[in-house]
């Protein structure tokens, strides 16, 4: 026995064998998050294959994060990183290759950090995406911008704050804060550079170690956005051997000066994002990040 579960839940297994073709014939409950639940499958020729099952998800939502790994895997002849290949996917369930999971190693950070580079230069047609988008159970706004400071205040600040405001009674003082922010971001946001194709919510658990030593990524919000954002987010939880990531990166594509007095820039969307779902220390540390820039 290899301590699966022989008895998956009613309809799951039945609604990825209808999806597949194939039966499935295991199932491994892996618990739930705020995406659903998750689930490995033993299918009847022999993959094995993950799933995210959510019953209540709204119009889209594993439709855009299909549509972001597409975006991602795109980069991948040109060097970019490793992205799993969507096996099928509907309005609630979404089934993917199952990764067998090893540990990050300084070499295998160095890699991540040269693919994220690759990555990030295939580039965009423009910031957002053509889908409205989706980072946890939080909805983005996709449309387009003409530049990435008014992008980022428009389509990744301000409506998390106005929700803030709506929902967990953010103080007029701290909303003021995040006025004066949008209003000055042009000139807090550096030099300008083209669009990157970045993966859009590259915290540490959504970067998979595989057992080779390479890394895969998943769960991506996926669109032409700034290429600092995606470094930012790897330091916002602590990914492993961060350091040798952003230095063999920066090798292959030199950060723009003052780089690092950005990373807090832009680290608040997450941080708000974060604040908006769980509530708790995000909101105050996004505040204090923001008059950090702006008083």
């Amino acid at each position: 026995m290899d301590g699966w579960g022989h008895h998956g839940p009613v309809g799951v297994g039945d609604q990825v064998g209808g999806l597949l073709g194939v039966p499935v014939v295991r199932a491994e409950p892996l618990g739930g998050a705020v995406t659903g639940q998750r689930w490995r499958l033993g299918l009847a020729d022999g993959r094995t294959a993950f799933v995210k099952s959510h019953p209540g998800a709204p119009d889209g939502y594993f439709a855009a994060e299909v549509a972001g790994l597409a975006l991602l895997t795109e980069a991948t002849p040109y060097g970019g990183p490793q992205v799993p290949a969507v096996l099928a996917y509907d309005q609630r369930t979404l089934v993917l290759p199952w990764i067998d999971a090893g540990s990050p190693t300084p070499a295998g950070a160095e890699r991540l950090g040269r693919e994220l580079a690759a990555l990030h230069a295939v580039g965009t047609a423009g910031y957002g995406a053509p889908w409205p988008g989706w980072v946890g159970a939080a909805e983005l706004d996709n449309r387009s911008c003409g530049d990435w400071p008014t992008f980022y205040a428009e389509r990744r600040v301000e409506p998390y704050v106005r929700r803030l405001a709506e929902v967990h009674g953010l103080p007029a003082s701290a909303a003021a804060t995040f006025d004066r922010l949008a209003g000055r971001m042009a000139e807090l946001a550096g030099p300008a550079e083209p669009p990157a194709r970045i993966h859009g919510d590259l915290w540490s658990g959504n970067v998979l170690w595989a057992g080779d030593g390479r890394a895969w990524l998943v769960d991506p919000a996926a669109h032409g956005g700034h290429r600092e954002t995606d470094l930012a987010m790897l330091g916002l939880f602590d990914a492993p051997h961060l350091g040798r990531v952003l230095a063999a990166y920066d090798e292959v594509a030199p950060l723009s000066a003052g780089w690092r007095e950005r990373v807090g820039l832009h680290q608040l969307h997450p941080l708000l994002v974060h604040a908006v779902l769980f509530g708790g220390g995000y909101g105050e540390r996004a505040v204090r990040i923001a008059r950090g820039y702006v008083g």
